[in-house]
């Protein structure tokens, strides 16, 4: 199936840079979300990214223009009406996601293919809650996503094979590598790598030193950002929320959240979206 016209709901981090690769790929773009202060603060997003693509050269500012006038805003979920793809990218609690996606199939044509950005949420129980199953499945994106190269691809269990290999179509127009992973709690990337972050972040509850532990990372393991950092960088509240989400879906306690973590999210300190996690940011 061809995906001309896409809609993305939320404007957030995840949302507003799924919007700018779609649009930047040719795709008109609806972008929803429950208040035009949140369409505005995901259009300024967007604005600043291509802002800094311009500045380095990697885009025109032509090119930067007529981008952004591929992407329109609503707070209207009947304005699905004619899209080809709906991309869920809320927040990610299953009650929220599982709202939001009875609205979407409310409006959407009974052709129209619907998504989830979900980073660790069951696929198929996700589907479970609309008509038409088969044309759902996870199309997860990584965080920045006009950086990051990687999409992982979900079927759930009675996704399509057509469902699937229209989403890949999709993510190769976008530029990205798709891999295909099973339905199990965190996928792929993030089954290996919360481990890894609550693992720091128990270090630290012990040495109280996030810029040795991130150094430690960067210099003796070669990662490009410290685990700390990375956890800064995609929310604190994710980060616990894929964490729970493991312990509970596999029943083990090697993926309980560190006692930190929860009082960090419990104080609203939840990394570079809101100023402050592990470390300090302007």
């Amino acid at each position: 199936m061809t995906m001309h016209y896409i809609a993305v709901i939320g404007a957030g981090t995840m949302g507003s840079g799924i919007a700018q690769v779609c649009a930047s790929a040719e795709h008109l773009l609806l972008l929803i979300d429950i208040n035009q202060q949140a369409l505005d603060k995901g259009l300024g997003t967007i604005r600043r990214h291509l802002d800094r693509q311009v500045a380095k050269g990697v885009l025109s500012q032509d090119q930067a223009s007529v981008t952004l006038q591929r992407i329109r805003t609503s707070t209207r979920y009947a304005d699905l009406d004619a899209v080809d793809l709906v991309i869920e990218a809320a927040t990610e609690n299953l009650a929220l996601k599982r709202s939001i996606l009875q609205q979407i199939d409310a409006h959407v044509r009974p052709d129209c293919l619907i998504a989830s950005n979900t980073s660790s949420l069951s696929i198929t129980e996700l589907a479970a809650g609309i008509s038409h199953p088969e044309r759902f499945m996870g199309i997860h994106f990584f965080n920045p996503v006009p950086v990051m190269g990687l999409v992982e691809l979900i079927p759930g269990l009675l996704t399509s094979e057509a469902t699937a290999a229209s989403a890949r179509a999709l993510v190769e127009r976008l530029g990205k590598t798709a891999i295909f992973t099973g339905n199990r709690p965190g996928f792929m990337v993030n089954r290996i790598l919360m481990p890894m972050i609550n693992e720091a972040i128990f270090v630290l509850q012990e040495n109280g030193d996030a810029q040795a532990i991130d150094t430690s990372m960067r210099l003796g393991c070669n990662q490009p950002i410290g685990p700390l950092a990375l956890a800064d960088l995609i929310g604190l509240d994710t980060v616990l929320a894929i964490l729970d989400t493991l312990q509970s879906g596999f029943g083990d306690p090697k993926y309980r959240a560190a006692p930190l973590l929860r009082e960090l999210v419990a104080a609203g300190l939840l990394g570079k979206k809101t100023g402050r996690g592990f470390h300090a940011y302007r």
